[in-house]
Order: C-alpha cells, then sequence, then structure tokens
C-alpha cells in the first residue's frame, strides 16, 4: 500500500489523554486500496475498562455542571466542526468512499448537530411541577442524566451518527465512552480530537478503537456502563439487547431497514425516478434509509422502469474525489462481494435483471460495482433481504391498496415513501405505513437532525433519536413528593 500525506495516526483518547493501543490496525481508501488512510489504536477488553472506569469517576462533575457550561463546549465543538468542514469531507471521502460532495454536506451536518444540543443543554426543561391528589403534597417530576453511556457507532456515516449519539449525551449531562467502525477510525478519531478541546472534565468523553467482539463486547458487559446505543446489523443489535438485557442496561437500537418507494399511477414520473434513484443509489446505497423496494402501480410500471433505467445508464461511478462521480466506491472488500453474491442471487432466482449489478474496474484499484436494478416478486430475497449496496428492484402493484400492502410486508419498519399527486392517497400513506418515518414525494434518504429518527418493528428498539426526542433515551425520569 503507498502511505498518503494526509495519513493519520490515530490513538484512543482516554482519561483527557492520547494513549497507544494494544495493536495496530490500518484503514485503506475503498476508491484507491493502495491508499493507507489511517494507522490506527486498538484497544482491548482492559483498555476498554479502564475508559468506563474514566467516565464512571468524570461523571459526577460533568453532570453537575451547569446548563451554559455545558452549551458551550457544544457549541465550540460545533463551530470547529463547521469551520473544517473541506478537511472533514475529504478525510471523509477518503476512508469511507462516499462521494466528496457528500462527505463535505455530512461534516457540516455533524456540525449543526453539535450546535443544535448546545441549544438543548440550555433549553433543558426543569421539570413539572403538579398538584397531587391529596391534599397539601406537592409532587414534581425532573429528568436527570443516565451515567456513563457507551456509544458504538456505524462505518456509514462516520461523522454524523457519532455527532447524534455524542452531542445529546453530553448536553443532557453523561459521560461518554465511544466506539467508532474499525473501517472509519481516522473520521473517529477526528471528531474525538475536535472534543478533545472542548474543556471537558477528563474522562467525560473516551475514545476507544478496536473490534466489535472485544471493544464493544467489553462496553456491552461493563457494570460501568449504564446505557448502550448502538447503530448497525441487526444480528449484532439483537445480541446487544440481550446481553444488555441480563444486567437491565438501558439500550436504544438502530438496526437497519427494506424501505419501499410507492410510485401511483398520478405521480410525476420525472419527481418519481429522481426519488428512486436518490433514495436508492445514492451514497453508494449505504444507508438504512435507502428504498431498495420500488413498488409501483401497473398502469405506470413500464414507462417508470424505462425511465430509471435511462436514469442508471448516465451515473457515472468512480473514485470519490472525482469531479462528476456520482456514486462512490463499496466501502469494502467483504462488502462488495456480499453485494455481488445479492445480484447473483437475484439472478438464480428468477429476478428480471435491468441494469447493473457488475464490478467495475476504474484507473485506481477500488471497491466499484455498477447501480443494479431487478424486476422482482414480494418472495424474492432481493425484495425481502437488505443489502447495503447499490441494489433495488421494482416491485408491481395493481393498485394503492396493493401497493401499500406490498410496502408494509417486511419485518422491517423504518421508513417509507411515496409519490403521488393525490392528497388523499398521500394522508392515508401516512396514517397507514408501518413505519417510523414517511416522505411524500421525496427520497426515503434525507432526514433532519431536529426531528426525531427511529422506526419500528426490526428495525428500531427503544427511545428515538436526534432531536427533542433524545432526551428519552439520555435521561431517566425521577418524580418526587413533598408535604408542603
Amino acid at each position: 500500500m503507498k502511505r498518503s500525506e494526509l495519513q493519520q495516526k490515530a490513538r484512543q483518547y482516554i482519561n483527557g489523554r492520547w494513549e497507544s493501543g494494544v495493536t495496530t490496525g490500518l484503514s485503506e481508501n475503498p476508491s484507491d486500496t493502495r491508499e493507507v488512510v489511517a494507522e490506527y489504536a486498538r484497544a482491548d477488553r482492559s483498555q476498554t475498562e479502564v475508559a468506563v472506569r474514566a467516565a464512571a469517576d468524570a461523571f459526577p462533575h460533568w453532570s453537575q455542571s451547569t446548563p451554559q457550561r455545558r452549551a458551550d463546549a457544544l457549541d465550540q465543538i460545533g463551530s470547529e466542526l463547521l469551520a473544517r468542514r473541506e478537511e472533514l469531507g475529504l478525510l471523509l471521502a477518503r476512508e469511507e468512499g462516499k462521494t466528496l460532495a457528500e462527505a463535505v454536506g455530512e461534516a457540516a451536518r455533524a456540525g449543526h448537530i453539535f450546535k443544535f444540543f448546545a441549544g438543548e443543554a440550555l433549553r433543558a426543561s426543569g421539570g413539572e411541577m403538579l398538584a397531587s391528589v391529596r391534599p397539601g403534597v406537592q409532587v414534581d417530576v425532573t429528568r436527570e442524566p443516565l451515567g456513563v453511556v457507551g456509544l458504538i457507532t456505524p462505518w456509514n456515516f462516520p461523522l454524523a451518527i457519532p455527532a447524534w449519539k455524542i452531542a445529546p449525551a453530553l448536553a443532557h449531562g453523561n459521560s461518554v465512552v465511544f466506539k467508532p467502525s474499525e473501517l472509519v477510525p481516522a473520521c473517529g478519531w477526528a471528531l474525538a480530537e475536535i472534543i478533545s478541546r472542548a474543556a471537558l472534565p477528563a474522562g467525560t468523553f473516551n475514545l476507544v478503537m478496536g473490534s466489535g467482539r472485544e471493544v464493544g463486547q467489553a462496553m456491552v458487559d461493563s457494570a460501568g456502563v449504564d446505557a448502550i446505543s448502538f447503530t448497525g446489523s441487526v444480528a449484532t443489535g439483537e445480541q446487544i439487547l440481550h446481553a444488555a438485557a441480563r444486567r437491565r442496561a438501558k439500550v436504544q437500537l438502530e438496526m437497519g431497514g427494506k424501505n419501499p418507494l410507492l410510485v401511483l399511477a398520478d405521480a410525476d414520473l420525472d419527481r418519481a425516478v429522481d426519488c428512486a434513484v436518490q433514495g436508492a443509489y445514492f451514497s453508494t446505497g449505504q444507508r438504512c434509509t435507502a428504498s431498495s423496494r420500488l413498488i409501483v402501480e401497473g398502469g405506470v410500471h413500464d414507462a417508470f422502469v424505462a425511465r430509471l433505467r435511462h436514469r442508471l445508464t448516465a451515473l457515472k461511478v468512480g473514485h470519490a474525489l472525482e469531479r462528476g462521480t456520482d456514486i462512490g466506491p463499496v466501502v469494502d472488500r467483504a462488502q462488495l462481494a456480499q453485494n455481488l453474491a445479492a445480484v447473483s442471487a437475484a439472478r438464480e432466482e428468477g429476478a428480471e435483471h435491468v441494469w447493473g449489478g457488475e464490478a467495475l474496474q476504474r484507473a485506481t484499484v477500488g471497491h466499484y460495482m455498477s447501480p443494479a436494478l431487478f424486476l422482482a416478486r414480494p418472495e424474492h430475497r432481493i425484495a425481502r433481504d437488505e443489502i447495503f449496496g447499490p441494489v433495488a428492484c421494482v416491485l408491481r402493484a395493481d393498485d394503492y391498496d396493493h401497493a401499500l400492502q406490498i410496502a408494509n410486508d417486511t419485518p422491517f419498519g423504518l421508513c417509507a415513501g411515496i409519490c403521488t399527486t393525490s392528497l388523499a392517497r398521500a394522508m392515508h400513506f401516512k396514517r397507514h405505513a408501518k413505519v417510523g418515518m414517511t416522505m411524500v414525494n421525496l427520497p426515503t434518504a434525507g432526514v433532519d437532525y431536529h426531528v426525531p429518527f427511529g422506526g419500528r418493528k426490526a428495525s428500531s428498539y427503544g427511545p428515538r433519536e436526534q432531536g427533542r426526542h433524545a432526551a428519552e433515551f439520555y435521561t431517566s425520569v425521577k418524580t418526587g413528593y413533598v408535604l408542603a
């Protein structure tokens, strides 16, 4: 591998100090696998427990700090993220593979998230005062921080997802142990490096990098961790849920989706195709909100497929830093192999191939594939299993009721979209789609940071993320009674 001048040497951040790890790992550029992006320290269970103890020791001080101190710290972090968004976006594009424009946008979003929760630190309610049903008794209901929160984040949004977990945790007075994915350690380190300058008490925020099997499991098992917030696969999320339940730790899980986009016969087809392309294929389809099931009414099915295919032929797949690239590489070799296996399985099961799904060669050696489109039936695996790549299928529906039935026929329930000019259909869909988020004439992949994020069924577990609703996870409710 060649070593870039921009290569990061990432270390653990524990109890206010930068620490080496037990072993060392490397992350590579998926657009050019010869390039090392980061050499990073890898922790073990013992070092993870040191970070947990540091967070526990810091909690009493940070939890009793003033709202203004918390707000100032988060605002400083947000300001630096925004000021350095071009630099951070370049790092993100090199390490994760999304296009430079998307990466810079994500860095800016992380900054806005910290800014929002700086405001939330000041806006946090002091509680409710209520009259008791008993004479002479006063009741108050307050929220208190939980303690040490373990945050385990994925590789697909390596700045934004950590931001929307770390910022509310700190805003509400918790201390943090943060483990990023091993595919994006430089992004995790860069965020931690910015947080380290925010004058937090030593141990309030800690970064531990390493494998999920060792570092992640140590966090989940530790009696010193009061709550776990995890974003990742369903299988890992279920393991965390069972392990945390045994010791009664609070858990929040975001685990994926198989999101539908309904296209009705009255839809603006150009708008519908644009929603499908953005939702299913941008960010290389590596979003839990990606619309991988395109459910189309029979009257416009063939016209929609023809227009969508035409759009796919024009998309440029290439190096994340190249001007004009629409779709960057898949994140790593294993994910590419999984995507190509899903394409092969779709062919074997009889789904009709429309376009793409091949591994591509480019000027640099990377994990490239063309966006794939199939015509499928609801029972096909391509229509049921989350693939997490630029792969989508079109399902034909007889009418709106049939389309809604297909949309809800999934174990997942993160988000769902509809393209229609009928206000009645749009309102009915918003009420009856069995998901946590709905979009009307918009791509399913695209959410705001100041409102709740999360789903139902196998997609999510526990309180919602983001916005004011984040307080439901990061705080505990206490009811007090006083005889006046």
